[in-house]
C-alpha cells in the first residue's frame, strides 16, 4: 500500500554537539526499511514532474518504484544510466530546488525524499552490489578532459560508456576537483568520491594527475596529439576579495585556500604538514554553501565562536536551507544585515577584529533581490582573530591565456553554445563553473553530460 504520510522520513544524524567536534559524516543514511517506506510515498506520476527538475534527467519514479519493491540493485542501474556520480549527488545536490521542488507530494506536505533515496541506493550498491562493470568495446576515438571535477568526470563517464578512449588531465595530485578540495568530509566523505572515480576507471577512463594544462601541455598540443575533441571543466578556483583595508593581514584566508587545506591537505589531523593556526574567534564573510562549509570547518578545528557575516537577511541567504539549519545547530552565530568595511590588525599584524556596518534592505536590484543599504552611524567591531572570505570565485585565466582563439566573458567565464558546450574553438567544449562561475555540482554535471552528447555527435557525424 502507498505511504500517504505528509512528511518525509527523517534522516538519522549525529548529535550537533558531538558532530561539531569531528569530521565524520553528519547524516547517517536511511536503513533498508526506511528507504522502502519513503519510496512508497511516491505517487508514480505519469508526467514525472520531478524528472524535469533534474539537470541530468534521472528516471526518478522508475528508480523509486524499484526501491519500494526492495530491488535496490535495479534502482542503482536506473540511476547510473543518467548519473556518473549517484553517491555524490545524493549528498550534495540542492534537491529542494530541483527534483523535490517539482514533486506533487510537496503541494500539500513534504516532497518525497528523492535525494536521500538516491544516496541510499548508491551506498547500498557500493557496499553490497554484485554487478560487475563491463568495459565497453572501444570505438577507436580519443577525447581529452581537462579537470576532474563533476563536469569533467560526468563528461568522461558518458563518453567512456560509448566506447571512447578518455584521458582526464587533473592539475592537483588527487582527482575529484571541488568534490575533493572544496566540500568537507562531514558532508561528502572522500572515500565516497574515490569509489565513484574508481567506477569510472573501471570503464576505461585514464586519469593523469599533476598535469596543469596551460603549463605542462596546452589545449592546442592536446588537439595536435591525436585527441579529436577536448572538454574543459576546470571550475572556478580563483577567489574574490572585497578590496577593503586589512585583507592582506595574517589570518585572512580565501574560503578556497581554507577549505583546500582542511579537505585536501587534512589540516585537522595532528600530523598534517599544512596545519591551520588554531583560532578562537572566526568570521566567515558570505552566505553561500561554501561559507557554511568554512564556518562549520572552523568550528571543528576548535574555534570557540564562529560568525557568518552576511549583508542581507536570512531569507536571502543563498546557502541550502539544510546547511543553514545544520550550521545553527552546531553553534554557528549568524550576523545578518551586516557588511565588513575593514579588517583590523592586532599588535603583531595578525587579524585583531573586523569592523562592520549594519545594513537594511532597499529596492530590488538587477538580480531581483532587495539591495542592501548602509545604515547611518552603525559601525561596530566584531572581536575575531581570523577572517575567511567567501564571496565568490571566478575561472583561472591560465586556460584562456594559453589557448588561441578561446573567447571568454569579461569576468573570465568561457563563452559556449548553451546546448552543446562548444566554445569559439572547433573541437573544444567546456562546461561547469569554468563557464557559469561558481554553481552547483549537479548543474556542472548537466553541462558535462550535454557536452559529451555533442562531442559524440560531432565525432561520429563528421
Amino acid at each position: 500500500m502507498p505511504n500517504m504520510s505528509p512528511k518525509k522520513n527523517p534522516m538519522p544524524s549525529q548529535e550537533p554537539n558531538v558532530r561539531n567536534k569531528n569530521f565524520l559524516e553528519v547524516a547517517l543514511g536511511y536503513s533498508e526499511e526506511t528507504a522502502i517506506d519513503e519510496a512508497k510515498r511516491c505517487l508514480g506520476c505519469k508526467n514525472k514532474p520531478c524528472v524535469s527538475g533534474c539537470p541530468v534527467k534521472i528516471h526518478i519514479p522508475d528508480f523509486i518504484k524499484e526501491v519500494a519493491e526492495g530491488n535496490f540493485e535495479a534502482a542503482y542501474r536506473i540511476i547510473s544510466e543518467a548519473s556518473s556520480l549517484p553517491a555524490v549527488c545524493g549528498r550534495v545536490c540542492p534537491q529542494e530546488n530541483q527534483c523535490e521542488g517539482k514533486c506533487v507530494r510537496g503541494i500539500k506536505g513534504e516532497s518525497v525524499a528523492i535525494g536521500r533515496l538516491e544516496r541510499f541506493v548508491a551506498d547500498w550498491h557500493n557496499q553490497k552490489g554484485t554487478d560487475k562493470i563491463e568495459r565497453p568495446e572501444l570505438n577507436g576515438h580519443k577525447v581529452a578532459i581537462v579537470g576532474s571535477g563533476p563536469a569533467g568526470l560526468t563528461c568522461a563517464g558518458d563518453l567512456a560508456k560509448k566506447g571512447y578512449s578518455v584521458t582526464v588531465f587533473e592539475a592537483l595530485h588527487l582527482a575529484g576537483g571541488v568534490l575533493i578540495y572544496g566540500i568537507p568530509e562531514f558532508r561528502l566523505p572522500k572515500a565516497i568520491v574515490q569509489k565513484e572515480i574508481d567506477t569510472l576507471k573501471s570503464l576505461g577512463v585514464e586519469i593523469k594527475t599533476n598535469m596543469v594544462i596551460g603549463k605542462v601541455l596546452s589545449i592546442d598540443e592536446l588537439l595536435e596529439d591525436g585527441f579529436e575533441a577536448v572538454f574543459i571543466g576546470t571550475g572556478a578556483g580563483l577567489p574574490r576579495f572585497m578590496g577593503i583595508p586589512g585583507e592582506n593581514l595574517k589570518g585572512v584566508y580565501s574560503a578556497n585556500e581554507f577549505l583546500t587545506r582542511v579537505n585536501l591537505m587534512k589540516a585537522y589531523k595532528e600530523d598534517s604538514k599544512t596545519p591551520i593556526k588554531e583560532n578562537k574567534k572566526v568570521a566567515v564573510v558570505g552566505g553561500g554553501n561554501v561559507a557554511m562549509d568554512a564556518a562549520r570547518c572552523a568550528k571543528r578545528l576548535g574555534a570557540e565562536e564562529v560568525y557568518v557575516v552576511y549583508r542581507r537577511g536570512e531569507e536571502e541567504l543563498p546557502a541550502r536551507a539544510e546547511e543553514v539549519e545544520h550550521a545553527k545547530e552546531e553553534g554557528i552565530i549568524f550576523k545578518l544585515l551586516t557588511n565588513p568595511v575593514e579588517i583590523l590588525p592586532d599588535e603583531n599584524n595578525f587579524v585583531g577584529g573586523i569592523k562592520c556596518v549594519e545594513m537594511e534592505l532597499g529596492e530590488a536590484d538587477e538580480s531581483g533581490r532587495c539591495k542592501p543599504v548602509v545604515k547611518k552611524d552603525s559601525e561596530f567591531v566584531i572581536d575575531v582573530d581570523c577572517v575567511i572570505m567567501s564571496i565568490g570565485t571566478s575561472p583561472n585565466p591560465l586556460i584562456k591565456s594559453t589557448t588561441k582563439g578561446l573567447e571568454t566573458k569579461t569576468w573570465g567565464g568561457i563563452i559556449t553554445d548553451s546546448e552543446t558546450g562548444l566554445t569559439s574553438r572547433e573541437r573544444v567544449y567546456a562546461g561547469g563553473d569554468a563557464v557559469t562561475g561558481a554553481a552547483t555540482v549537479i548543474m556542472a554535471m548537466g553541462e558535462g553530460k550535454s557536452a559529451a552528447a555533442a562531442i559524440d555527435e560531432y565525432i561520429m557525424g563528421k
